[in-house]
């Protein structure tokens, strides 16, 4: 039997994808990740479905379960927000279960990230102007950051960064961040992306943090920063350009 690793996508629950949802439908026991997971999800579990909130459960807690429905031939849906491969634990609990023998795989999901860009109406990689995303986190009570993934180290391309869960850190984002962006630099704070209590703030690294305090945002918040939030007059992409050498295949 398997062990489905299921990205239940940033919030809304329409964002899920088929796939996640056949499974989840043919799945008899089905592990959620608390209030990060829709609701509605759960109810395309099967009748009698056994359905589990892990949000208080130790990852060893977690993988007794998951052997437990494997050592009974059962499938089971292990839903996590946004997409399992990015801060998802998932790592952790594929260890065990790679120890136990039990298979799985991974069902990718919509990222908040990429909920929170379309909510900005943004592409995050503009032609001229940023190409890279750095894609990051601050460290608070979880796990410490490895050495040189600080912001101050990570900011020194001037690459368009996204901090995950980092609305309660927004001091700390702004001062380490205005030496290599400048205090000039467009920054955006999206919480519940894609849900309907979504907040969208938008500001500069001289202002944002006032602006986060004034709308009331402390987590559950995606923080991005880049001259590509305001970019204009930007060269069109070359793939699409009328100068490139076209070929019939």
């Amino acid at each position: 039997m398997t062990v489905h690793f299921i990205g239940a996508g940033p919030g809304a629950a329409d964002l899920i994808t088929v796939r996640a949802q056949r499974i989840i439908a043919a799945s008899p026991v089905c592990l959620y990740a608390g209030s990060l997971v829709p609701a509605e999800l759960l109810e395309w579990c099967p009748v009698g479905a056994q359905v589990v909130d892990t949000a208080r459960l130790s990852l060893d807690e977690i993988t007794a379960i998951l052997v437990e429905a494997d050592s009974a031939g059962l499938d089971v849906a292990r839903l996590h927000s946004g997409d399992p491969s990015i801060f998802s634990a998932v790592a952790e609990q594929a260890r065990r279960l790679d120890a136990a023998g039990v298979d799985f795989d991974m069902i990718p999901g919509v990222p908040a990230f990429t909920a929170a860009a379309a909510a900005l109406g943004r592409e995050l990689t503009v032609p001229g102007v940023s190409q890279t995303i750095v894609l990051t986190r601050v460290s608070t009570l979880s796990t410490a950051m490895p050495e040189g993934e600080d912001l101050r180290s990570l900011g020194r391309s001037g690459a368009t960064m996204v901090i995950h869960l980092g609305a309660h850190r927004i001091e700390q984002i702004a001062s380490e961040l205005a030496d290599n962006y400048g205090e000039d630099c467009p920054v955006a704070v999206v919480a519940f992306a894609s849900r309907p209590e979504e907040i969208v703030v938008r500001g500069t690294l001289k202002t944002i943090v006032e602006l986060v305090h004034a709308a009331g945002i402390t987590k559950t918040a995606v923080v991005i920063v880049g001259r590509v939030l305001t970019a204009e007059g930007f060269p069109d992409s070359y793939l699409y350009s009328a100068a490139r050498e076209r070929s019939i295949h």
